[in-house]
């Protein structure tokens, strides 16, 4: 938004600049001027009348075992559509092993997102070594987002204390292809 207004305003000093130069003809600075200032206005816009995002945070790692409690990269799809079908926006973090889990091989975001049909930009796999639960703790209090998962993070309480309450978390399982949320 902050460049929409920058643009706005050197557009707009384009204008003055060359409507003091050279007079009220119409020149390329003066064109450019006025087609960058209408340009900024309509992103300015756009940009308010924009929606908030409404994210919400995957723990594939837990939801990979909603179906039968075998790892399956099927079941965190079937989520991933119906989180989108009621209008949020999913983030996913998996544990480092991930690919071992379902691919017998490291499977990183892009490999994922193949796999998942889901952009990898969205998708983080947690250092090797390094918990995914913290990170996606985190990931979830930046965005202000709930976090789909039966765990608890009974672990991480002390480090996080919000996560104590129970609204923070969505819970559910799949049955039958389709996911029951709790």
């Amino acid at each position: 938004m902050i460049r929409f207004a920058f643009l706005l305003i050197f557009s707009l000093a384009a204008v003055l600049l060359s409507a003091t130069a050279f007079g009220p003809v119409i020149t390329f600075p003066m064109l450019a001027g006025v087609v960058g200032s209408v340009l900024a206005i309509i992103l300015l816009i756009r940009t308010k009348l924009r929606k908030q995002a409404n994210w919400v945070v995957i723990d594939g790692s837990n939801v990979l075992y909603w179906n039968n409690e075998k790892p399956d990269l099927d079941s965190v799809r079937i989520v991933i559509d119906e989180l989108i079908s009621e209008g949020l926006e999913p983030v996913i973090w998996f544990d480092a092993n991930i690919g071992y889990l379902v691919a017998g091989r490291y499977l990183d975001p892009a490999k994922l997102s193949k796999a998942l049909r889901f952009p990898a930009r969205r998708i983080w796999v947690a250092p090797k070594g390094t918990p995914a639960d913290p990170l996606l703790i985190t990931d979830a209090q930046k965005l202000n987002a709930r976090i789909v998962s039966n765990d608890r993070y009974r672990d991480w309480e002390q480090q996080f204390p919000n996560i104590s309450q129970k609204d923070v978390f969505v819970r559910g399982k799949i049955k039958d292809n389709r996911v029951e949320f709790r």
